[in-house]
């Protein structure tokens, strides 16, 4: 019988961080093994490792060269074993160079089968972006990693809670630089990038808010005219272009119009401005998508938890929840 379960990789993460924690929970979750098939790529030893702390459920680890040839059911956990760390090379919860170059050669086998098209996407865990650096990483976190590895110079950033879809017109710079980074061009620019990922994830008929940048968009440049030089002027050019844009709208109420139904998506105009919002309404189930790269790539959004990894206290909520939008997204997904 032909298997229907996207098959999704998922890179360890960093190992001294809950990563391994949570990917062993995630393969005792019968929802996630009904919708997809999930292979690790990681170190078999840790995981192991990882299965001694308290509180961690019974898990067979499953070592395999190749995702087709995995197990794939509840209490399973299939692993491509890079064997690339030992267990005495660091300690839970700390910063560590070799932690962070396992880390990266996780993501980067990862990458490698889902451009070669062994799996369907890849659903990312934590990194430490210090072990990173200390290993002498040239990235600073997935999504420039992802953009390398994939030759996509500019990856969007999505995020999707709710069924809404979160996209960002700026990311890790200053609140300053970001304000500065408005503008008509780069905001018609990201627009229009936007609609073709929703294509790209099969969303037919998508709509779009773009979120004001000052209370209330300025109030017609009584505080602020942001919103009258560059946000209104773009999304005037994109509707003449026959984009379905609306906007500018009050940053306090664009994103629970969305979740009402409103709007597929929202623009959001700077970091913190779209990652309050969502993550207010449910931090665990707000999953990061890549979006513009080759291959489909969704993530947990949140760290390394350091402060308690090796304790076995670390819920597996948000890994579960991005193999899944992973999962609902693959089959449709168009590979550029």
């Amino acid at each position: 019988m032909k298997e229907n379960r996207p098959l999704i990789a998922v890179p360890m993460g960093d190992p001294a961080g809950i990563g391994p924690e949570i990917v062993l929970r995630a393969a005792m979750s019968r929802e996630v093994n009904e919708k997809s098939r999930f292979i690790v790529v990681g170190d078999a030893g840790v995981l192991q490792r990882a299965l001694s702390f308290p509180h961690m459920p019974e898990v067979r680890i499953r070592v395999t060269d190749r995702p087709e040839k995995g197990e794939y059911r509840e209490g399973v956990l299939n692993v491509i074993d890079l064997g690339n760390i030992g267990i005495g090379d660091y300690e839970m919860g700390s910063v560590h160079a070799a932690c962070g170059r396992a880390a990266y050669e996780y993501i980067e086998q990862s990458v490698r089968m889902a451009m070669e098209g062994s799996v369907d996407a890849v659903s990312t865990t934590p990194i430490n972006k210090e072990s990173l650096h200390a290993a002498h990483v040239p990235y600073i976190g997935h999504t420039e990693i992802f953009g390398a590895l994939t030759h996509t110079p500019d990856p969007l950033t999505i995020f999707e809670v709710r069924n809404t879809l979160v996209f960002f017109l700026t990311r890790h710079v200053s609140l300053r630089k970001a304000c500065d980074l408005i503008t008509r061009e780069r905001l018609v620019d990201y627009v229009k990038r936007s609609f073709a990922v929703m294509e790209q994830l099969g969303l037919k008929n998508a709509t779009m808010a773009v979120a004001g940048l000052n209370p209330h968009c300025g109030e017609h440049g009584l505080f602020g005219d942001e919103e009258v030089r560059e946000v209104a002027p773009a999304v005037a050019q994109l509707q003449a272009e026959g984009y379905p844009v609306y906007g500018p709208i009050g940053a306090d109420s664009v994103f629970f119009q969305a979740m009402e139904g409103k709007y597929t998506s929202v623009m959001s105009l700077y970091h913190d401005q779209g990652h309050i919002a969502t993550k207010t309404v449910d931090f665990y189930r707000t999953i990061s998508i890549t979006g513009g790269m080759p291959i489909l790539r969704t993530s947990v959004d949140h760290g390394t938890a350091f402060d308690v990894a090796g304790k076995g206290l670390a819920t597996s909520v948000s890994m579960e929840e991005a193999i899944l939008v992973a999962a609902k997204y693959a089959p449709f997904f168009q590979r550029k």
